[in-house]
């Protein structure tokens, strides 16, 4: 490969959401790469490599020590996560284009990074993700009536502890009570055979900063809104509900109608999974056009 076709070739950075790591991605940046495109999955600060496991999390579960053990996650906010990701944008960047990718919160981090450097980012992509606009935090929506069909409940049941005194909401995944389990998979994964759930259990951290869907999100015309965006929907989603998705959509495009929203619809719930197929297909086209 030339030094010229290096410089063509983009580099796509993926943020992933809350509760999880990069792994997340991990079979669609395998399939991007076996492609011939860069690809990057980052870890934001207290995940992956770094994530943080309660002792009390562990087998046998001590559920009263869980509720009550500090979280080093606790001390994050949404600009560290915002700060981590703007460095290995600048970093991409130093070899060619960059294509920013998020799902879910992680939609939060994408806007702020595409607010602080517009200019190193040759996209931005949205997937089932919250894209703020009209309203400061990913918290304001969700008290309005386009969230209103989300299963969000199913998931907070299995809050351990008080995410106020925590500074962390901690999920515990690891719960063996069935009612649980299943309202976890209808919210995030409908469709997953309960070997399909654990195994997608066990790649999730307990620990999320209650900080970050409080952090305000202010995207503007001129910075934010220059970048060409793309967010892919999911329809089978009942965390954020389509409504919720198309209604951030038209935030977008009236804030930026010269530069309106390429949208792409698929049949899938909240976490994908995003080596699916149709998804793969969505990012390599995204990926060629950005190479050229």
């Amino acid at each position: 490969m030339t030094t010229t076709d290096r410089k063509s070739t983009p580099t796509l950075v993926f943020v992933h959401g809350t509760h999880v790591s990069s792994f997340s991605w991990v079979g669609l940046t395998s399939e991007l790469t076996l492609r011939g495109f860069r690809t990057v999955a980052v870890d934001l600060p207290g995940h992956g490599i770094d994530g943080f496991f309660p002792r009390s999390y562990q087998a046998p579960q001590d559920l009263a020590a869980l509720a009550k053990e500090p979280s080093p996650l606790a001390a994050y906010t949404a600009e560290d996560y915002a700060e981590h990701v703007v460095e290995v944008v600048r970093r991409a960047r130093r070899n060619g284009p960059v294509v920013l990718v998020g799902s879910s919160q992680g939609g939060v981090t994408l806007s702020r990074v595409g607010s602080a450097v517009p200019e190193l980012i040759d996209r931005i992509v949205y997937i089932g993700a919250y894209c703020c606009v009209d309203l400061p935090t990913m918290a304001a929506y969700l008290a309005e009536p386009e969230n209103a069909d989300s299963l969000i409940d199913k998931v907070t049941a299995a809050l351990a502890g008080d995410p106020a005194e925590l500074g962390v909401a901690r999920i515990n995944w690891r719960t063996a009570d069935a009612a649980l389990l299943d309202g976890i998979r209808d919210c995030l994964a409908g469709g997953l055979s309960d070997e399909e759930l654990t195994r997608l259990l066990n790649l999730f951290q307990p620990d999320e900063p209650v900080a970050i869907p409080y952090g305000e999100v202010r995207v503007e015309a001129d910075r934010w809104g220059r970048i060409p965006r793309t967010y892919v929907r999911l329809t089978e989603d009942r965390l954020i509900p389509p409504a919720l998705q198309d209604r951030f959509i038209a935030e977008a495009d009236r804030l930026t109608p010269h530069n309106p929203t390429e949208v792409h619809s698929v049949p899938a719930p909240h976490v994908g999974p995003f080596y699916r197929p149709d998804i793969i297909e969505i990012f390599a086209e995204i990926a060629e056009r950005a190479a050229r």
